[in-house]
């Protein structure tokens, strides 16, 4: 029983070291929220652009997969940032 206690013990500690950080849940959850109002954005630009037609939906298309490239950048950057975060708190 005492083994079975160690090894339950040891396991819960290995699992709570692979656990992110508040801080970096912190920084993931705002980069997060961000690209995901972004990819809203674009979600709305694009059915604009269904209700348009000619140059003004091809703009409108224009602009909803810009949004989208900003939103893949955020989560990019979001992801930097965790990593930078993670590696201070290992300091």
């Amino acid at each position: 029983m005492k083994t079975f206690v160690t090894v339950l013990g040891l396991a819960s500690m290995v699992a709570l070291a692979a656990c992110d950080s508040k801080q970096e849940n912190k920084v993931e959850n705002a980069y997060e929220n961000k690209a995901d109002a972004l990819e809203n954005q674009a979600d709305n630009m694009e059915s604009m652009a269904d209700n348009l037609s000619g140059n003004a939906a091809a703009a409108a298309e224009n602009t909803a997969d810009k949004l989208e490239n900003k939103a893949d950048a955020t989560r990019e950057a979001g992801e930097k940032a965790e990593d930078a975060v993670e590696k201070a708190e290992k300091k």
